[in-house]
C-alpha cells in the first residue's frame, strides 16, 4: 500500500534537507524553525522540554541552540537524522 504524502511535504522536506546541505548551523535552525511554526509550537516544546518562546528563539536563525535541541527537535518533528558520506 502506498503510504499518502501530505501536500506540500516534499516541499518541506527539500528545505529542511537544503538547509543541512548548507551546513550552516543558523540556516539548520531556522529551516526546522519554519517547520515547527506549522506544527503545533506548544506541544513541539513541551515535547522538547523547553519553553515556547525560548524554542522560537532558538529556531529562530539568530539563536544558538545546543546540538541535543536540534536533536531532541528533528525526533519531536517525526524526523530523523541519517550521516552519510560525503561526497568528495
Amino acid at each position: 500500500m502506498d503510504q499518502q504524502i501530505p501536500a506540500g511535504q516534499n516541499t518541506v522536506d527539500g528545505q529542511i534537507a537544503a538547509a543541512f546541505e548548507t551546513a550552516d548551523p543558523s540556516s539548520i535552525a531556522k529551516a526546522l524553525g519554519e517547520l515547527a511554526r506549522t506544527r503545533n509550537m506548544s506541544k513541539l516544546a513541551k515535547d522538547v522540554g523547553m519553553n515556547r518562546s525560548a524554542l522560537y528563539r532558538a529556531l529562530s536563525g539568530e539563536g544558538n541552540p545546543e546540538f541535543a535541541t536540534i536533536l531532541k527537535v528533528v525526533k519531536a518533528l517525526g524526523l530523523k537524522l541519517t550521516p552519510v558520506p560525503a561526497a568528495h
